[in-house]
């Protein structure tokens, strides 16, 4: 099993940034893949950006192409987001979830809140 924890969330005004962190714990050697999602209020959850733990190669949601930055911190199994250039748009909860090799995300964490004021 692999535990996931987010932290980082909170309020900010539009054009600002936070950094969100997901750090993972438990069987950490079986992860082949971290990604972020969201889910605003009254739509579907979805994809904002993954990270492979071989060899760091990121992939993105064009909504957060070229404002979000996915990162990797190997010795502390620990993945973050950070967003910039925030926008009202970018409101919802964050979660962070993991995946094994060849298997869909299966381990997720318990979100956390952004909030992006206009």
């Amino acid at each position: 099993q692999v535990q996931l924890v987010e932290s980082g969330g909170g309020l900010v005004q539009a054009g600002g940034s936070l950094r969100l962190s997901c750090a993972a714990s438990g069987r950490t050697f079986s992860i082949y893949r971290m990604g972020w999602f969201r889910q605003a209020p009254g739509k579907e959850r979805e994809f904002v950006a993954r990270i492979k733990w071989s060899d760091d190669s990121t992939l993105y949601a064009d909504s957060v192409k070229g404002r979000f930055i996915i990162s990797r911190d190997n010795a502390k199994n620990t993945v973050y987001l950070q967003m910039n250039s925030l926008t009202p748009e970018d409101t919802a909860v964050y979660y962070c979830a993991a995946s094994r090799p060849g298997a869909n995300y299966s381990y997720w964490g318990q979100g956390t809140q952004v909030t992006v004021s206009a």
